[in-house]
């Protein structure tokens, strides 16, 4: 439940920092743009830190997947290979 709540925090933040530097893009016309790539480095850290995240949780098993698809869960709809 920890990597899912860190998850959900850290796409939050990537979407708050995508809002707020559309703003400042918006509101900084023809001003120096330092706010604006401050929040695009924001935005590049989080979002690492989000891919990293999901990755140590998926390795580590904590975060598992539940699609019908997953050939782990549902075996039984794989189709044997033929020789």
């Amino acid at each position: 439940m920890l990597f899912k709540t860190i998850i959900v925090l850290l796409f939050i933040g990537v979407v708050a920092s995508l809002f707020g530097g559309l703003n400042f893009l918006v509101k900084d016309l023809g001003s120096s743009k330092k706010r604006l790539l401050r929040l695009l480095w924001l935005r590049v850290i989080f979002a690492t830190l989000l891919l990293l995240t999901i990755f140590i949780g998926s390795y580590t098993g904590h975060l598992t997947s539940s699609a019908p698809w997953d050939k782990k869960l549902h075996p039984e709809n794989t189709v044997a290979p033929k020789n």
